[in-house]
Order: C-alpha cells, then sequence, then structure tokens
C-alpha cells in the first residue's frame, strides 16, 4: 500500500510543483507546444524564443487550469496590443499536427500570422474536444477543412478565413450546434454549401465570401433565427434567392454580390419583415423583376445595392420610407419610368446612383431637399435634359456630378464654379456641349476627375488648367480641341509624381506640345493616350521618366525622327501605340527591356533596318511592323545579306 501512494504522488509532481506551488506541463502537453515551436523557424515577437525549460505554463501566450495543470488557453495572435501601438507580428513555419496533443485545449488562437503554413490536423476534431474558440485565420494554410473538425461540440467560434484552404466544405460542420460564428472566406473552397449549414441555429455571424462555392443557397437559411451577418458574396452561387431569408428577424448584414443568383429579390413581403436589415448588396447577380413594391418597409436599411442586375419597371415610390438610408446603387439595370418624387424625402441620403438604365423625363424638383448628398451619377438613361438643373449645383454637401449621356446641350454652365461644396469629380462626357473650355475651370482646385469628352468643345486647353494640383483623371478625348498639349504636363507641379494616372487628349486636332512630355511634374501618369490628332516634332528622351506608363498611343499623328531608346525604361508597359505617323530610323535595340509588353504596333512609318532580335519583339505578328518598307528580320522577311 505505501509504495502505491509513492508511486501516485511521483506522478501527481509531474503534474504540479507543491515545493513552490509552482503549475508546470503536462509531459503531453509540453511535447505538443515542442514540437510546435520546433515547427516555426520565424517568429518576429520573440514570443516562442522564450519557451524554455519544462515549466510551460509559465510561457508567455500559454494558459494553464490551476486544478489540472494542463494547457487550456494558447494566445499568439499576430496583432499584439501594447499601451502605445498595435504590432503585426509573423511567424513561418509549419503547423505540428502534435498540437493535437493538448487535448484540455479550450482556445487555440494563431491567427493573423501571416507565415503558417501545413495543413489543419486530420485528428483535430478526436484530439481537442474541450475546444471552443478555434483561430487560425490570416495564415498560408493548405489543404481541406477535415470532417473530423465536426466532433468539437463545444466549439463557439472557428475563424479559418484568409488562408489557402481548398475542397469541400465538410457537412460535419452543421453538428457545431454550440457555434456562434463562422468565418470561411478568402479561401478556394469549391462545391456546395452544405444544406446541414441549417442546423446551427445559435450562429450570428456567418461568412463564406471569396471561395469558390456553387450551387444554390440552402433553401432552409431562414431557420438560422439569430443570425445577424450572413456573406455569401463573390463565389459561384446560382438558382434563386430562397424565399426563407425574409425569416431572418434580426439580419443586420445581408451580402450576396457578385454570384450568378437569379430570378425575383423574394423579400420583404409583408411590413415588419426583416426590420434590423441595415447593409444589403445584391450586385453582380442575374436577378430579374421588379425591385418590390414593399421594398421601402426596410425601415432600417442604410446602404443598398441592386446594381449590375436585370431588374425592370419603375423605382418603387416607398424608397422614399427608407429614412436611414444613406447609400442608394441602382445603377446597370433595365429600369424605367421617372426618378419618383418620394427621392427628395431621403434626407440621410448621401450618394445615389442610377445610371446605366431606362430612366425618363425630367429630375423631380423634390431632389432639391437632398441637403447631405455627396454623389450622384445619373449618366446613360433617357432623361433628354438639355441643361443641368440649376438647383443640383446648389446642394451644399455635392462634390461628385455624373450626368454622361444625359442630352445636355450648349456651354458648360458657369455656375458649377460656385458650387457651395467644391467639386471633386465632374463627368459630363458623351452630349452636346458646345464652346470652349472655360477658363475658370482653374478654379476648381480639388477636381480629382474631369471627363468632358465626346463633346464638340472647341477651344484650346486654357492655361488655368495647370492650378488643378489634385487633377487624377483627364479625358478630354472627341472634341474639337486646338493648340498645344503642353499645359497637361504642368499639372500637379507641388507633387513628387505628379497628380495625373489618367490623360486622354485623343481624337482631336492639337498640333504641338509632345516636347513636355516627362518634363513636368506628371511622371506618374500610366495611361496616356494622344492618338489621332496632328502632333508633329518628335517624341523627347524625357519620356523616359514616366516610370509608372503602362499604356502609350500616340499613333495617327504626324510625329517623326528616330524612336528614343528612353522609351525602354518604361519597364512596365505593357501598350505601346506608335502606328501611322512619320518615325525614321532602326527600333532600338533598348526594346527588347520591355519584358511586359502586350500590344506593339509600329505600323506604317518610315522605320528601316533589321527588327532586334529576341523577346517580346518576336513574338508580336507581322501587323506590328508592316507598312514599313525598310524593315526586316523575324517575323517580316529576313535581311538580305
Amino acid at each position: 500500500m505505501g509504495s502505491k501512494f509513492l508511486v501516485i504522488v511521483a506522478v501527481f509532481t509531474i503534474i504540479i510543483s507543491v515545493g513552490d506551488g509552482n503549475i508546470v506541463c503536462n509531459l503531453n502537453d509540453l511535447r505538443g507546444l515542442t514540437s510546435f515551436k520546433a515547427g516555426i523557424h520565424t517568429d518576429t515577437s520573440g514570443r516562442s524564443e522564450k519557451w524554455v525549460g519544462s515549466n510551460c505554463c509559465r510561457w508567455e501566450g500559454i494558459s494553464c487550469g490551476n486544478v489540472t495543470g494542463r494547457v487550456t488557453e494558447i494566445r499568439l495572435p499576430g496583432f499584439i496590443s501594447t499601451e502605445d501601438s498595435v504590432f503585426q507580428s509573423q511567424m513561418e513555419g509549419k503547423l505540428s499536427p502534435s498540437i493535437t496533443l493538448l487535448t484540455s485545449l479550450q482556445v487555440l488562437d494563431l491567427g493573423g500570422l501571416i507565415g503558417l503554413t501545413g495543413t489543419i490536423p486530420p485528428s483535430i476534431g478526436y484530439r481537442l474536444q474541450k475546444l471552443k474558440k478555434l483561430y487560425l485565420y490570416g495564415n498560408k494554410l493548405n489543404g481541406p477543412v477535415p470532417g473530423s473538425i465536426g466532433k468539437l461540440s463545444k466549439l463557439e467560434e472557428l475563424h479559418l478565413h484568409e488562408n489557402r484552404l481548398s475542397g469541400t466544405l465538410p457537412p460535419s460542420l452543421g453538428n457545431l450546434i454550440n457555434l456562434n460564428a463562422l468565418f470561411l472566406h478568402s479561401n478556394q473552397f469549391t462545391g456546395m454549401i452544405p444544406d446541414s449549414f441549417t442546423n446551427l441555429t445559435k450562429l450570428v455571424r456567418l461568412d463564406l465570401h471569396s471561395n469558390n462555392l456553387n450551387g444554390h443557397m440552402p433553401e432552409k437559411i431562414g431557420e438560422l433565427q439569430v443570425l445577424e451577418e450572413l456573406d455569401f458574396s463573390s463565389n459561384l452561387l446560382s438558382g434563386k434567392i430562397p424565399t426563407s431569408l425574409a425569416n431572418l428577424t434580426t439580419i443586420s448584414v445581408l451580402y450576396l454580390d457578385s454570384n450568378y443568383l437569379e430570378g425575383a429579390i423574394p423579400f420583404p413581403s409583408r411590413y415588419g419583415q426583416m426590420g434590423s436589415l441595415g447593409f444589403l448588396r445584391l450586385q453582380n447577380n442575374h436577378l430579374t423583376g421588379r425591385i418590390p413594391p414593399n421594398f421601402g418597409y426596410l425601415g432600417s436599411l442604410q446602404r443598398a445595392s441592386l446594381a449590375n442586375n436585370k431588374l425592370q419597371g419603375a423605382i418603387p415610390a416607398s424608397l422614399g420610407n427608407l429614412q436611414d438610408l444613406t447609400e442608394l446603387y441602382l445603377n446597370g439595370n433595365r429600369l424605367s419610368g421617372q426618378i419618383p418624387k418620394t427621392i427628395g424625402q431621403l434626407s440621410r441620403l448621401m450618394l445615389l446612383s442610377i445610371s446605366h438604365n431606362l430612366i425618363q423625363g425630367e429630375l423631380p424638383p423634390e431632389m432639391s431637399s437632398l441637403q447631405n448628398l455627396q454623389s450622384i451619377d445619373l449618366s446613360f438613361n433617357l432623361l433628354r435634359l438639355s441643361s443641368i438643373p440649376k438647383w443640383l449645383a446648389e446642394l451644399p454637401s455635392l462634390s461628385r456630378i455624373c450626368l454622361a449621356g444625359c442630352g445636355i446641350k450648349g456651354e458648360i454652365p458657369e455656375f458649377l464654379r460656385t458650387t457651395p461644396s467644391p467639386l471633386q469629380e465632374l463627368d459630363l462626357s458623351v452630349n452636346h456641349l458646345i464652346g470652349s473650355l472655360p477658363a475658370w475651370l482653374g478654379s476648381l482646385t480639388q477636381l480629382y476627375s474631369l471627363n468632358l469628352s465626346r463633346n464638340s468643345l472647341a477651344s484650346r486647353i486654357p492655361e488655368t488648367i495647370t492650378n488643378l494640383q489634385d487633377l487624377g483623371v483627364l479625358d478630354l478625348h472627341s472634341n474639337k480641341l486646338t493648340g498645344s498639349v503642353s499645359q497637361v504636363f504642368k499639372i500637379g507641379q507641388r507633387f513628387p509624381d505628379g497628380s495625373l494616372t489618367y490623360t486622354d487628349l485623343s481624337d482631336n486636332s492639337f498640333s504641338s506640345g509632345v516636347e513636355l512630355i516627362g518634363e513636368g511634374a506628371q511622371t506618374g501618369i500610366q495611361y496616356l493616350n494622344l492618338s489621332h490628332n496632328f502632333l508633329e516634332g518628335r517624341l523627347p528622351i524625357s519620356i523616359g521618366r514616366l516610370k509608372s506608363l503602362r499604356s502609350l498611343d500616340v499613333s495617327h499623328n504626324k510625329l517623326g525622327s528616330a524612336l528614343p531608346d528612353a522609351l525602354a525604361y518604361e519597364s512596365l508597359l505593357e501598350t505601346l501605340k506608335l502606328q501611322e505617323n512619320r518615325f525614321t530610323g532602326n527600333i532600338p535595340i533598348e526594346f527588347l527591356k520591355l519584358r511586359k509588353l502586350k500590344d506593339l504596333d509600329l505600323s506604317d512609318n518610315l522605320l528601316a533596318g533589321e527588327i532586334p532580335a529576341g523577346k517580346p519583339l518576336s513574338e508580336f505578328p507581322v501587323s506590328s511592323f508592316s507598312g514599313n518598307s525598310g524593315l526586316c528580320g523575324k517575323p517580316l522577311a529576313p535581311c538580305k545579306a
């Protein structure tokens, strides 16, 4: 009897050191943690480096039960908060399957470590049956979610998002009846959403977005009665939206956008349904039918997007009941009729987009009550406005006006010069504007995007345009503009690389100014189109300073002289169109450095000599070089000896 007592005491002291009251590691726990540490070769937080000795219960990030001495929590998150800041730490290495030796674990937090690889241990559900919280998100884990995970009956939170996990979702996930948060988004999952997910009746948040899931949504999804957030967006889901969705009485966030869903919007069918819904995204699907007349019953709605579907019919007047609405996107549908007067009741509305529909008639003057409206886009409808309503430019918060293709005639109205809120974006393209580019455009000093393309404007570019220091997008193509383009390359002097990234001056009658390309501050341009003008002179060496340039089109002009070697400095260049000019001499051998070039046209010039041999030039067709009688070499005929 005495010897048995001594054995019991000896075993007990492995777990608890009675002498100094310190809790030390269970041998299995110690072995599991040591194996985990061995799989890590980089830990920028330095936490695992401090794991020395056998007293793992004192190791940073490790917690043990006071009675059993078993490890109950591993908390090694990537984001570490201090009093002064939040530090993003990183672990690189492979997740050891020996982590499942810690059979008393309740919390395993290895989330956001960026560099953790390997797979989720297949035996996790058999070994870690006390687990309540599992955070493995934000790593590089691959492989499937093991079916055994359904054995974790006490699991309350499962965060596996932002990894490289693949395969189908195991139906056994539906056995986790205590789960309140399930995050599997931003992986590579395929197959259908298991119907068993509707068993997760305690689920509050369910997020599967950005995967490759297909098939229909579970028909009984509406049985998740406490669900507050549902995100199935950016998948390959098809079929109709289940009618049971309207039974989600506590839902506040519903994102089903960017799928292949079809049929009608099935909610709400009556007053009081989905009364907590604040954020709704259904855009980029194949939805048909009308916007439900009862849409205005969604009284808590703050942001709603039905854009880019196949919705028809009139915009329901009931939308005026959505008093909390701040953003409404209806663009890219087949909506018809007039904008309802009730839109003017949306006193909190900040963004309204109804572009690319079949809306007709005048704008209701009631819209002048939208005192908080910051952005309006009514482009490409059948409005036939003739002129811009003056009240639109008097809205106190409006900074973005997009009225492309609205039938506007006459000159650019001067009242746009004195809007209460400085304009940041102005799009009046594809209208019938005449007259000049007014000098007062230079007073719109906060303008970021200006699109006046496809009108009948006839003037020079005013010098005042150089005052637009924040201008990032300038599109004046397809007008009757003349003179020099040099002013454009003087914009944004206070920025190291300038502000312009997109410039299109094509299809006009400009004749000069190319010598300033790259001379000014505009070295950050990514897209430059000067084609179909009457530009003369030569491309300057300074063009090589446009280090961000991805597309250059100066075709159909009168440019001449040799091609500048400096074009080879455009290492990001993907499109180069120089056809139908008067360029002479050889194609610089430096052009072989344009490794990202995908579209090249040097045809119909006066180029001569052998085409430099090698990629990428050798990969382009004959048409890229034709019309240069002096050129030879692949892909043209071989050069004569």
